[in-house]
């Protein structure tokens, strides 16, 4: 089990930086970093199942027949990969592997929409399937909110790393030993 999202978004985590040792300080970067991999990785599920809704909603609104299963999973791979590119500021992976996705998020996800719920969308009613819609919505936004406030804490992490670095505090060599 990876770093607990809450211990890392307490307001009082970060604490006096420049009095820790740098590897504490690369250590609650790391711990940062491996949950906000696995909120990227939950952000771009929750997105897909909004896309998929709304793939419904618009199925509705043009009049087409609900057992149209192949023209939805023909238009599957245009709709999600719509999303690949964020509107907000690029930030490079510092952690290849997906992150583990924060189990309470996760189980609050399958609270809203169950992988049997998003199979069974022609059968939902339109005031239903409006209303999965906005719960996603509201989740997707809940986990972007996560994400910024772990790049608070990462950017000043990272900021401290460099400082020293560059001052002399800390050097290379110490990391190769």
């Amino acid at each position: 089990m990876g770093p607990d999202l809450q211990q890392l978004l307490d307001p009082g985590y970060l604490g006096d930086v420049q009095s820790r040792p740098i590897e504490a300080i690369r250590q609650m970067r790391a711990d940062c970093q491996q949950v906000e991999s696995g909120l990227s990785l939950l952000r771009r599920v929750v997105q897909g199942r909004l896309d998929i809704v709304g793939l419904e909603l618009t199925r509705r609104a043009e009049g087409r027949d609900p057992g149209d299963l192949p023209a939805l999973i023909a238009r599957l791979p245009e709709v999600l990969s719509d999303r690949t590119r964020s509107t907000g500021v690029g930030r490079l992976p510092q952690i290849m592997a997906p992150g583990e996705l924060p189990a309470e998020l996760e189980a609050e996800l399958e609270g809203i929409a169950t992988a049997g719920q998003m199979a069974d969308l022609p059968s939902m009613g339109d005031d239903e399937l409006r209303a999965l819609a906005e719960a996603l919505s509201t989740f997707e936004r809940k986990v972007s909110a996560h994400r910024r406030a772990l790049f608070d804490r990462i950017d000043p992490l990272q900021a401290e790393i460099t400082r020293r670095y560059k001052s002399g505090e800390a050097s290379v060599d110490a990391l190769l030993q």
